[in-house]
């Protein structure tokens, strides 16, 4: 199952294992069984003082296997091989019932510990799901903190008749005792925020008191990071308020463009971002949402940022950084058939469509890399582009026309995204030439249309563009003095990574240079 590399760095890993624990399988004669047995036997001959194999186990879910702390009631269970972009998952899952300590702030442990009730986890994954390990991660060591929660990680290719019986038609999806919980990426700290009902109120006060800072980013991404970190260099009181720290890089997968990473992915780009700025003395206040901007009574004056949990922060300067979000058709079906045909990312999702009918909206490069990542394992795409030539690179665009089960409509409006029985079973678009209408039946609807600003919070405060973008000059000033902006969210061309981060830096020193040349006021 593991190369001798693999192996060897997993040894290297196991070594950190302080506290003896159990495997116990679940096994049947499937072929996903015989490398399961063959991956758990692997890990037990790396560490046979510390961990045991037991091929006894009775679960009804096979393959599967649970880890189990002697002498402790842990309850996590890995349903499926944990490989793919969830290896990493198991061997955090390893280590910490192992009694390693995780990576995470004493206070959400402490959180977790505290938790009452009995919570039964199940978590539904792909092996090519980037936002999955972080929700795995997180509900596999609240399981081992805490035995009031069970955790079931389900690799959905192993399971497919639980997957269709679930209609589960996207990734990472949680159900809690049963019931849905939720879907797409979320991190530990958010996941004990909705069990923990006390929480919003408690981080509201704590916020509040927080004394005014020199410089206050709204937002995580990039452009954020980039202006706290040289904010920070400058000496000045740094702080960043962000509803998901890494923004929207947290959902893109490959980066081959930022200049001197020669490759990564967007995961792993975000951990950059939040090690970087973690380097200096930035005070970062992750999953706060920013509701309203309240400008300085006066030039020197303190700008009020209000949160959407009550608490609110007060700052001299402020770079608004909230980036964008993926934009909507708004057809409809769309909103009603979210999650059930309708999806956002073909990484994560595509393996759940496998041998099936699917549509890509969108000619630019992102729909034409979803139409082409789809083809290879879908039964059919159909591309269908408003404009009447697709908008994606040549060498895109080639590498599309020549795969055999892709049909390519241009000049089509998409006008409705059909269902039955609570998932989708079609796309209508019309010929814009014609104004004929169109059924395509099919199983699964990709969505790749751009982007939209995070900026309506801002309206009748911060003067905006027509399509929503915060208004900058070539310094970063928007209309309100002491007031930046930087990133997606502006109206700087060219939507990149980049871009963004050096748009933050020039927002940082643009208030800076406004903090040195601004008198205080009393």
């Amino acid at each position: 199952m593991l190369d001798q590399e693999l192996k060897t760095q997993l040894a290297s890993y196991l070594e950190r294992v302080k506290l003896p624990f159990e495997m116990v399988a679940s096994l049947d004669d499937s072929e996903t069984g015989r490398d399961m047995l063959s991956l758990l036997q692997t890990i037990q001959s790396l560490r046979s003082d510390m961990i045991t194999l037991r091929l006894d186990g009775q679960d009804a879910r096979k393959p599967s296997f649970s880890l189990q702390r002697t002498g402790s009631a842990t309850n996590l269970r890995f349903a499926g091989l944990p490989l793919g972009h969830e290896f990493t998952s198991l061997v955090l899952a390893l280590l910490w019932t192992g009694g390693h300590p995780p990576k995470v702030e004493q206070s959400v442990i402490d959180q977790i510990t505290a938790l009452e009730g009995d919570f039964n986890f199940e978590v539904y994954m792909s092996l090519t799901c980037h936002n999955c390990p972080d929700v795995v991660q997180a509900l596999s060591l609240m399981a081992i903190l805490n035995p009031k929660v069970k955790t079931t990680v389900i690799e959905g290719g192993a399971f497919q008749d639980e997957v269709k019986a679930r209609e589960i038609m996207a990734v990472p999806m949680v159900f809690l005792n049963g019931q849905m919980f939720g879907s797409g990426r979320m991190i530990l700290e958010e996941i004990v925020a909705k069990l923990d009902t006390g929480a919003a109120a408690r981080d509201a006060e704590k916020l509040s008191a927080k004394a005014p800072y020199d410089v206050l980013m709204v937002g995580g991404g990039p452009a954020a990071a980039a202006a706290a970190v040289y904010a920070a260099r400058k000496g000045i009181r740094t702080g960043i308020v962000a509803e998901r720290f890494g923004g929207q890089v947290n959902d893109t997968l490959a980066i081959e463009n930022y200049i001197s990473v020669l490759e990564t992915d967007g995961p792993k780009f975000a951990m950059g971002l939040e090690a970087h700025t973690r380097a200096y003395d930035v005070d970062i206040m992750n999953l706060q949402r920013a509701d309203v901007i309240v400008p300085a009574a006066q030039p020197g004056g303190l700008i009020e940022i209000k949160l959407a949990n009550g608490g609110s922060l007060k700052a001299k300067t402020v770079v608004l950084s909230t980036g964008a979000r993926w934009r909507n058709v708004n057809v409809p079906g769309e909103q009603e058939y979210k999650n059930k045909g309708v999806a956002y990312c073909p990484h994560c999702d595509g393996p759940l469509y496998k041998g099936k009918r699917t549509a890509v909206i969108g000619g630019g490069n992102s729909g034409v890399e979803a139409a082409i990542d789809l083809a290879g394992i879908v039964a059919h795409v159909t591309l269908v582009e408003f404009a009447d030539q697709l908008k994606a690179d040549a060498v895109l665009v080639n590498k599309l026309k020549s795969l055999p089960n892709v049909t390519i409509h241009t000049n089509a409006q998409t006008t409705e995204i059909t269902g039955a029985d609570g998932k989708v079973n079609g796309l209508r678009y019309k010929d814009r030439a014609t104004g004929e209408e169109h059924l395509v039946e099919l199983e699964g609807v990709f969505v790749q249309i751009g982007l939209v600003p995070n900026t309506e919070w801002l309206k009748g405060t911060v003067e905006l563009s027509k399509f929503g973008e915060i208004i900058v000059d070539a310094k970063a000033h928007t209309n309100l003095p002491g007031v930046f902006a930087a990133g997606d969210c502006t109206t700087t061309p060219y939507k990149q990574i980049v871009i963004a981060a050096g748009d933050g830096a020039k927002a940082a020193l643009s208030a800076f240079d406004y903090l040195i040349r601004t008198p205080a006021t009393a």
